[in-house]
């Protein structure tokens, strides 16, 4: 090499060493970009000064590779913030959408509260009504629904307000809104006593209640999601089956209120098996409650 050459170099390392300290301080030095600046122009300084003969084809290779992967890094460096960028928008995008489905789902869920409240109201004030009501039924009738009673223990029947109740043990298979085939003839009983003359004039209010058991089948759970759908459901086919007996339809109406309604608390399953039951309602034709789903009354 030359002596030229020999001095830069010389100079060269004195000043990284010497200058290390005051390297250190300038925070752009210690970035990859400038650390490769840093070695390309070394060697491009070492490549024009070096011996007098010029530098031989490994050494300009060498360069070359140099430069190559300088300009790659710089490329995936780009990249990457390119990559982090995107990524931030993405975050704040998705926190955004977050938070208007959260307010959304919020706004929802207190609609819901809402709307079970009012239902709640309603359905209590619809309850108080029919325990309080007194029967309309008249003796006849009253006397053989009595004697009904005892001939199926498990058919119950209150003289006082004239409702009739009907554990689902007795008329579904678990699960089931379908009538049982082997279901005792309790309801075609009930039926031919309803159509007495006495009786004929009279509304008759089907309702369905469940214990607080969940559904939990799937091939049950596909009929009825909840105990809503099996409490309606089943008060729906005990309607079916009276009118297949000959009442008319006109005279009937039907509802559920799943759980909510128990006749004990869910602690046994003897309770449960008492809140689950299907209750029928003889209400007179002017009862406010039959006007609202009588077709001879009902504005609707």
């Amino acid at each position: 090499m030359s002596r030229h050459a020999l001095h830069l170099s010389t100079s060269y390392h004195t000043l990284t060493a010497g200058s290390h300290e005051d390297l250190s301080l300038n925070a752009n030095l210690t970035t990859p970009s400038t650390r490769w600046l840093l070695l390309l122009g070394a060697l491009a300084v070492l490549l024009a000064t070096g011996c007098h003969q010029g530098p031989d084809r490994r050494t300009q290779a060498s360069l070359m590779r140099s430069q190559e992967l300088y300009q790659q890094n710089m490329a995936l460096m780009q990249q990457r913030d390119g990559y982090a960028s995107e990524l931030a928008g993405i975050r704040h995008t998705h926190d955004t959408e977050k938070m208007a489905l959260q307010q959304s789902l919020d706004i929802a869920n207190q609609r819901l509260s809402n709307l079970a409240s009012a239902n709640g109201q309603l359905e209590q004030k619809v309850h108080n009504m029919l325990a309080s009501q007194r029967s309309p039924l008249p003796d006849s009738a009253t006397r053989e629904l009595e004697d009904l009673r005892r001939r199926f223990p498990d058919f119950e029947f209150d003289p006082i307000t004239g409702v009739s109740k009907f554990p689902t043990d007795l008329l579904f298979a678990s699960g089931s809104d379908q009538i049982r085939p082997d279901a005792p003839p309790v309801l075609q009983e009930f039926s031919r006593i309803m159509n007495d003359l006495n009786t004929k004039h009279l509304r008759i209010l089907v309702v369905g209640h469940t214990d607080d058991e969940a559904i939990s089948k799937p091939a049950t759970r596909a009929k009825h999601p909840t105990n809503w759908h099996l409490s309606t459901n089943r008060a729906n086919s005990v309607v079916l089956a009276l009118s297949k007996s000959g009442v008319a339809d006109t005279r009937m109406g039907s509802a559920g209120y799943s759980m909510f309604q128990p006749r004990s608390p869910n602690l046994s399953e003897k309770d449960r098996q008492a809140n689950r039951r299907v209750e029928i309602f003889v209400l007179p034709a002017d009862s406010p409650l039959a006007q609202n789903w009588d077709p001879a009354h009902s504005v609707n």
